[in-house]
């Protein structure tokens, strides 16, 4: 797993690792039943806080992305595990409405908006042997 931080973003820096495992599980490079690594081992290699990656891993739990197991570590959920709730749409069309309204204001056309929707989808979709 790569995680890359960019300390000077905005972005707070456990949601840049948030992103970026789900960026990875999306990709495919991580998949149900691996093992994300220790809280400690992940702070270290990133060179953050560990309380910072605690707080990622606890956010990825609370979306129900990861299980967190005392002794086996953060593990990434199963299809089944992870089925998507009505609230959890919700959730991910209110993040979508910003960007989406950013972008007509600054003149896209919906088309524009869709099309920019399937090339992001297609580049993380995941494989069909995948999850």
């Amino acid at each position: 797993m790569f995680i890359q931080i960019e300390p000077q973003s905005d972005v707070p820096i456990y949601e840049q690792v948030t992103r970026q495992i789900i960026e990875g599980i999306a990709r495919g490079e991580m998949k149900p039943g691996d093992t994300l690594p220790s809280v400690r081992s992940l702070a270290a290699d990133l060179g953050v806080n560990m309380h910072t990656v605690n707080k990622s891993y606890h956010e990825l739990e609370a979306k129900g992305i990861i299980v967190i197991r005392p002794k086996s570590g953060a593990i990434i959920s199963s299809t089944e595990e992870r089925a998507l709730t009505p609230e959890q749409l919700q959730q991910i069309e209110k993040n979508l409405k910003p960007v989406v309204a950013e972008g007509m204001v600054l003149g896209a056309t919906a088309e524009q908006i869709e099309h920019m929707m399937k090339k992001v989808f297609a580049e993380l979709q995941i494989p069909a042997e995948g999850v």
